[in-house]
């Protein structure tokens, strides 16, 4: 029985990725993010999700040791083993959004393996991408939560969102059931609670968004390598991501031929 439980786990994996590299989507939303006003500079950004398909899925499936975690200046989350600065893996992602779990749920292991092998540094940057309600509401809650989350649990509170995202048009992501979340993943105390019930963090949050624009963050799911955006063969093959990783390191071998400017691709 746990032999036949696991292949058909791995015909899942398997569908779910020829779906995705297929473009077998089965809808879209459009998003236009209005003006994000940091120091006076308003930023418009606007973003095309395409939705994950219903076949479900398990949320960045990893279960080996994490590489330390770390919060920047800026608020993002970096996780690398000591001394490794780079490549660098950039993950732009709002928790309500669907292609980002997506996403997630095919990637989000391989990320944590680099980091954890010190082939690479992962940076996480959780922006809203919504604007209108319940999906902007529950973006804000979720992305002020993140914020207010200690960088030692943040990984694991990063997946319980993931795991827990409210179907589209619903509002989820109350501050009780956030709560809750870091509860699940050893995030508690009072100081945890009040940042989230009193939405602490909003302003850093509009700062993310902000800084996702000025990036040129135009599209989700959006995964930037050493700056340059990754192309939809990254997006959908952890041995793809793990190829082109390989070919950025410093140590590298020069590669073959030539990238389209600005992509980010594997040789």
């Amino acid at each position: 029985m746990a032999e036949q439980e696991e292949s058909a786990r791995h015909r899942h994996v398997d569908e779910r990725a020829n779906a995705y590299a297929a473009g077998r989507r089965r809808r879209a939303l459009v998003v236009v993010l209005g003006a994000l006003a940091v120091t006076a500079t308003a930023v418009a950004l606007v973003v095309v999700v395409v939705a994950r398909d219903d076949a479900g899925g398990r949320v960045g499936e990893y279960n080996g040791a994490l590489a330390p975690a770390v919060r920047q200046p800026d608020g993002s989350i970096a996780m690398a083993r000591p001394g490794v600065t780079g490549p660098v893996l950039e993950l732009y992602e709002d928790f309500q959004c669907p292609a980002c779990l997506a996403l997630e749920e095919r990637q989000g292991g391989t990320l944590k393996e680099l980091a954890a092998q010190g082939r690479a540094k992962v940076v996480y940057r959780p922006f809203q991408l919504f604007q209108q309600d319940p999906l902007m509401s529950n973006s804000r809650r979720a992305a002020n939560a993140a914020l207010c989350a200690p960088a030692d649990r943040w990984v694991r509170f990063h997946d319980a969102l993931y795991a827990n995202q409210p179907a589209e048009g619903e509002i989820g992501f109350t501050n009780p059931e956030l709560i809750k979340l870091g509860a699940q993943v050893g995030v508690t105390g009072p100081e945890f609670a009040d940042c989230v019930t009193g939405q602490r963090m909003m302003e850093a949050v509009d700062r993310s968004s902000a800084q996702a624009g000025r990036a040129g963050v135009n599209s989700t799911p959006y995964l930037a390598l050493d700056g340059r955006k990754a192309g939809d063969d990254l997006l959908g093959s952890p041995d793809a991501l793990r190829e082109a990783v390989a070919a950025a390191r410093p140590d590298a071998p020069a590669p073959h031929g030539g990238n389209a400017p600005g992509n980010a691709a594997t040789r």
